[in-house]
């Protein structure tokens, strides 16, 4: 999995890819940009170009297996993928730190005890094997 936290504007990422408990790549980018709006997904990488095309209105066939954060203009949203109604679409409160995949629970405790993004990722780095590499940073 990941862990992508969001806190104060800025949205931090690991760069860890894992295939069931192998680490394959440790250079990883979390964030891709399709028609100047910003994804950063957790979850299955395979899945990772359904879901933006469900977001942009091609609903996916079969299951997708990912989620994430989108920067959508001034909008900052939570996405994912329900099987039997296709995309949803949650807005966030920018004021509210949040964080999703593998090591959210460590890095949402970082955060509750002051910690950036940034240092909410390296916090689950600590804890969570499914995240590392290194910790790459975006102002929004």
């Amino acid at each position: 999995m990941t862990t992508i936290a969001y806190k104060d504007g800025v949205i931090a990422c690991d760069s860890r890819q894992t295939r069931s408990s192998a680490i394959v790549s440790d250079d990883c980018h979390k964030r891709q940009v399709v028609d100047g709006i910003s994804f950063f997904l957790s979850g299955a990488i395979c899945d990772e170009k359904a879901l933006i095309a469900a977001y942009f209105g091609t609903p996916s066939p079969v299951p997708v297996e990912c989620s994430g954060y989108v920067v959508d203009g001034d909008k900052l949203m939570m996405v994912g993928h329900d099987d039997k109604t296709g995309i949803w679409k949650q807005d966030l409160d920018p004021a509210n730190p949040d964080a999703i995949g593998s090591g959210a629970p460590y890095a949402l405790t970082a955060m509750d005890m002051g910690a950036s993004a940034e240092d909410a990722v390296r916090a689950a780095m600590k804890r969570d094997i499914y995240t590392g590499g290194k910790v790459k940073t975006f102002t929004i």
